[in-house]
């Protein structure tokens, strides 16, 4: 994760349309393959980590891979099902073709396909797109747009209002500070596992105030950011610190909220103090 994540100077901005067209290309491609394998028969198979991975899963990610060295071959890629190809290059596309992978093949609407462009290390456009009701959302840290509309996280200033979402309740528990994020479900208005890229979408598009991820990949990260600062929210690890600063053994916990309450949720998934201790180190 450490090759990606450097800080670097920022791109030429007249580029961003193109790269904004060239994403949603990716998103429409890529797309049309997960459609035609949705509830179809398939094999899934399971990968050296466990998660399942399908042929929609590496079809999709083959088929961005080669649109991106048609149209940018000097270009890099990371994805999750191919790893990466010109790791050094200044400009990184990130791809994550079915994130929710298990959703997907259980039959649930609930994943999307995560595309995001860095430049020198630091992400500028990110794009969560769900294939089924032709949802594109994208941002680029300045701001956010579903379908050309423009969104933005929600008001919401007090924990007992918020909707708190996460992708898997017992990751948490063998993650990080299980009881305090207990203490914290039960605090909120609301609490579901309405995770994976589809509870981000809902906080960036003020459907929802809190997500977390006790445990992430940078394919799974990278789409984020851009978006969640675009729509007007902060994402942060699990410890309130910039998500790009990554723990060297990839051990990332990831937080984002509409931005109001994002220190009180800090504060209460590390149960007070694991935060301050953190940001002393």
């Amino acid at each position: 994760m450490s090759s990606l994540l450097q800080s670097g100077a920022q791109p030429v901005q007249d580029d961003l349309a193109e790269f904004t067209t060239f994403a949603r290309l990716l998103a429409q491609e890529s797309g049309a393959v997960i459609r035609r394998y949705f509830r179809a028969d398939y094999t899934v198979e399971t990968k050296a980590d466990a998660t399942p991975v399908t042929i929609a899963d590496r079809q999709a990610e083959e088929t961005m891979r080669v649109l991106i060295d048609r149209e940018f071959p000097d270009h890099g890629v990371f994805g999750e099902e191919f790893g990466h190809h010109q790791p050094d290059a200044a400009y990184q596309w990130v791809l994550d073709p079915i994130d929710g992978t298990k959703n997907f093949v259980a039959g649930s609407y609930l994943f999307g396909t995560l595309i995001a462009l860095l430049h020198d290390g630091r992400p500028i456009l990110g794009v969560i797109n769900q294939p089924l009701l032709n949802d594109f959302l994208l941002g680029d840290g300045a701001g956010a747009w579903l379908n050309d509309r423009p969104v933005h996280v929600r008001a919401c200033d007090r924990l007992e209002g918020a909707v708190l979402l996460n992708t898997l309740h017992w990751n948490v528990e063998n993650y990080r500070n299980g009881p305090a994020f207990t203490a914290l479900s039960r605090r909120v208005s609301r609490y579901n596992n309405w995770g994976d890229c589809h509870g981000y979408y809902l906080v960036a598009t003020g459907g929802a105030d809190i997500m977390t991820d006790p445990i992430m990949n940078p394919w799974d990260l990278m789409a984020l950011i851009p978006i969640i600062q675009g729509a007007g929210g902060t994402i942060t690890d699990w410890y309130g610190n910039d998500p790009l600063l990554a723990d060297p053994a990839g051990d990332t916990g990831i937080v984002a909220t509409g931005g109001t309450i994002h220190a009180a949720v800090i504060d209460a998934l590390n149960g007070g103090r694991e935060s301050e201790i953190r940001n002393q180190e």
